[in-house]
């Protein structure tokens, strides 16, 4: 007796489908009865195939799909169902009857087939779903599908790294540390088989280290070069040519640095281009294009060319310093979108030891976009090379204490007059928190009320004496255009012109100061510490102390007029600069004070949005931020549906209907703008 054991890859069970929501709500509409069907496009590997296997789930549907070597046989790829030496007229008959069919690799069809398809799609009678890779070749009868509108088509793009978390997670058999998820998402650049080859080779050689405390899984170092490892990266591996195979090698081990196309011979450059194997810059310098090929060139280089190669490289010294100070040159410019940093990502991927300044520079830049355990994993990475380092042990107290944490790490804040508020502020404490940024607070005077409670006119009131009243008193001159009005404006204007001047020294002017570098970025003068304020909830101390026309400034002064569209507008400049956490928090001030119900349904979908992105951020500002809208009955049954619960077990343990359980969650995802259950866990969460 024969025994045939299936290979381990056989066995692998699927990843869960996360990520693609609203794309999958697309595709079975647009796969619906009476409805002519869909095309879906993408780059290899984006999860085309699950995403319309999902769709069609359940349903009457045949598939077919193209494959490379068939496309010399008329109807290869209807092959099951169509009967041997059929024609188009007959082949067309025999499938109008198939209410809906799934066409994968249509960009693989034979000519015959890719016309079948194509006046299938002209019948209109069959649902169709074609599933085609970008920049593949197609024929021109599946390109028709959509570029002569027969078939509307959605774009997908690569999934993003928080969609991928989940992926990442089940691969590893556990929850993976921030730098290595970063590292495996960039290895692969969006390709979800690759992605899962990586991972599955980097489990099988046991190169994940679990820590005790966090239970978290680590990677440093070389790249597993496995066999399919090897056969997805036959385009370098494999080149024939000593040459190319040198070039390419020479690129591998200047990593993370560029080369000068000067250095290296132009026409091998040229056929290495062409082929798409290389990115060549602006300033003539070229580096491989795919993230994977340098380590796994560098992983399958023998010794002594290693040892050749690698003495090579030119000292990173430089650059990593050019990195941090471009870090520092954007968050000093408020303005923390992402920037390639090939240096520091090269460092930790190869198990270096990064210098603690570098380190304080990127977990302070990764805090101030919203990424808390990113920060708080570059922080870490300072503290092993310099294990007393100020400011790394700073920026880890910092990501801890915004993410809700209350534990030993936060004491260290108070050493600083820039950070002693998030302490308090974390234990609820705000009215000591507003303190400790701004000595002037009252005692009892604590955080404003929410706003919206109060008109423009009150709010003007209670601010009298500062030149933020001046200020809301001039926007509503503007807007009434009254002519006393717009002269006490002016007025209002230089008001806060010269508070703005007096305040300069310790502000910097938020957003258009000088340097950070040139100060102690912990210091209370700091602009992001001035800026807590506003964060915390010191709605006119945050008037007083920040300038005018900067955009923290315009944050202060839309929350003190109570002004949710004024809030929208800063929330949304606040995301285009990278401050994520910063504009979930104004969206989420702006759901307490907009009067039309439609435009708070839309600032808390974006708030949700945007804090589900900043791994677990918990601040005052995020606190209540959904909850708080719902019914008694609703939050009880959202807090069970968030911890696991069916409806039907809802409703035994509050003894009610399962339809009615139905009709209070399907009322609570309207308010707070959820698509499903996958969103109520974090929304619970949040503080009371």
């Amino acid at each position: 007796m024969t025994t045939i054991e299936n290979p381990p890859e056989t066995l692998r069970l699927p990843w869960p489908f996360t990520g693609r929501d609203e794309e999958l709500e697309l595709v079975r509409r647009a796969s619906a009865a009476g409805r002519p069907g869909v095309v879906i496009t993408g780059p290899a590997g984006c999860g085309r195939t699950r995403l319309a296997m999902e769709a069609v789930r359940g349903a009457d549907c045949a598939r077919v799909a193209g494959t490379p070597g068939t496309r010399s046989l008329p109807f290869a790829a209807f092959a099951p169902l169509l009967p041997e030496g059929v024609g188009l007229h007959r082949a067309v008959q025999l499938l109008t009857g198939v209410r809906m069919l799934l066409v994968d690799d249509a960009h693989l069809l034979d000519d015959a087939s890719a016309a079948l398809l194509h006046q299938l799609a002209v019948l209109g009678r069959t649902r169709l779903l074609v599933l085609v890779t970008d920049g593949a070749p197609a024929p021109g009868a599946v390109t028709r599908l959509w570029t002569g509108g027969l078939l509307p088509r959605l774009a997908l793009a690569p999934l993003s790294r928080e969609a991928v978390g989940p992926l990442l997670t089940a691969g590893a058999g556990g929850p993976l540390e921030p730098l290595t998820a970063n590292r495996l998402h960039r290895l692969c650049g969006g390709d979800l088989r690759l992605l899962r080859d990586l991972l599955d080779a980097v489990r099988e050689r046991s190169l994940l280290t679990v820590d005790a405390d966090t239970d978290e899984r680590t990677w440093r170092g070389r790249v597993p070069v496995t066999p399919a490892l090897r056969e997805r990266t036959a385009a370098v591996l494999a080149r024939a040519c000593p040459d190319e195979r040198e070039t390419l090698d020479r690129l591998a081990f200047a990593e993370p640095l560029p080369l000068a196309a000067d250095t290296l011979d132009l026409r091998v450059l040229e056929r290495l281009e062409a082929d798409g194997l290389l990115d060549v810059g602006d300033d003539t310098t070229v580096r491989l294009a795919h993230p994977l090929h340098g380590p796994v060139l560098r992983a399958a280089a023998g010794r002594l060319r290693t040892r050749r190669l690698t003495g090579l490289r030119r000292p990173l010294d430089g650059a990593l310093d050019a990195e941090a100070a471009g870090l520092t040159r954007r968050i000093d410019r408020a303005d923390v979108r992402t920037v390639p940093t090939p240096v520091g990502e090269w460092l930790v991927a190869e198990g270096e030891q990064v210098p603690a300044p570098y380190a304080a520079v990127r977990a302070r830049f990764s805090r101030l976009r919203g990424e808390l355990r990113e920060a708080a994993a570059w922080a870490a990475e300072g503290l092993a090379a310099a294990a007393h380092d100020r400011a790394c042990r700073t920026e880890l107290a910092l990501a801890a204490v915004q993410s809700g944490e209350t534990g030993a790490p936060v004491d260290l804040l108070a050493e600083h007059p820039g950070t002693a508020a998030w302490p308090p502020a974390a234990r609820g404490d705000l009215e000591t928190a507003l303190r400790a940024l701004d000595p002037t607070t009252p005692p009892g005077a604590g955080p404003r009320p929410a706003p919206g409670a109060t008109r423009t006119s009150d709010t003007a009131h209670a601010t009298d004496t500062t030149a933020g009243a001046h200020a809301a008193r001039a926007t509503a001159a503007a807007r009434t255009s009254d002519s006393a009005h717009a002269a006490h404006a002016s007025d209002a204007a230089r008001t806060c012109d010269a508070a703005r001047t007096s305040d300069a020294a310790r502000t910097s002017h938020a957003a258009h100061g000088p340097g950070v570098a040139a100060h102690d970025p912990y210091a209370a003068h700091d602009p992001y510490a001035v800026y807590d304020v506003v964060r915390l909830g010191g709605v006119a101390q945050g008037v007083r102390l920040l300038p005018c026309d900067g955009l923290f400034g315009r944050h202060a002064r839309a929350l003190a007029r109570g002004d949710g569209p004024a809030l929208d507008s800063v929330a949304a400049e606040l995301e285009e600069r990278g401050f994520l956490l910063f504009a979930a928090e104004a969206y989420a001030q702006a759901v307490r004070v907009h009067r039309d119900p439609s435009a708070a349904r839309t600032a808390r979908t974006r708030a949700v949005a945007l804090a589900r992105r900043c791994q677990g951020a918990r601040t005052p500002a995020l606190s209540g931020l959904v909850l708080g809208e719902l019914t008694a009955r609703q939050r009880q049954i959202v807090t069970l549906a968030a911890a696991g619960l069916s409806n039907r077990q809802i409703a035994e343990r509050l003894t009610l209907s399962v339809r009615t359980v139905g009709n209070h969650l399907y009322s609570a995802y309207t308010r707070l703008g959820a698509g499903d259950r996958g969103a109520l866990p974090w929304l619970v969460e949040q503080p009371a």
